[in-house]
């Protein structure tokens, strides 16, 4: 893993990372994408590549001024497994978090990967950005299985525990 390399997708991948998603459709996890969707969004995508290739990637799609959604993160299958989904999700906070969001979300059908990374479940209506710009023309709609997962990007202040107090009991 050592000549891997993590970069912003360009306009020569979209053929590459349409490939990678549309190649793990199958496994039930993700929505479809079209090709001039993928080709629009490309500067979204962080992709790992070696020698070349493209052997993952994630979209950091923004849904509101406020809310960004990890989108098709997908790690070809023998790259899986070694932390490569936790980075490209890390450097997805990380941007989002630089570019003024404040909140990270994400649907997924198995939710530890990412309660692993701190995202908490929450009912879909707590995002209605992403109901609004995807869930309302989507065919399986309130019955997709899918788990809402929120992130929020600003730190929670650190408060010091109070001081011990001893109280008399009479």
């Amino acid at each position: 893993m050592s000549d891997l390399v993590m970069r912003t997708a360009t306009a020569d991948d979209a053929e590459a990372l349409h490939a990678l998603v549309s190649a793990h459709l199958a496994e039930g996890h993700l929505l479809p994408r079209q090709l001039g969707e993928i080709r629009r969004h490309t500067g979204r995508f962080i992709v790992a590549a070696q020698d070349g290739a493209i052997t993952a990637c994630a979209e950091l799609a923004p849904l509101s001024a406020t809310v960004a959604e990890v989108r098709s993160l997908v790690v070809a299958g023998h790259f899986r497994r070694v932390g490569l989904a936790a980075r490209l999700v890390d450097e997805l906070r990380e941007r989002a978090k630089s570019t003024g969001f404040e909140t990270l979300c994400a649907f997924t059908h198995d939710a530890r990967f990412f309660v692993r990374r701190g995202f908490s479940i929450v009912p879909h209506l707590w995002v209605p950005d992403k109901i609004v710009t995807d869930c309302l023309a989507c065919p399986l709609f309130r019955r997709c299985g899918q788990y809402a997962m929120v992130l929020s990007l600003h730190a929670m202040p650190r408060y010091a525990a109070a001081p011990e107090r001893r109280v008399a009991v009479a």
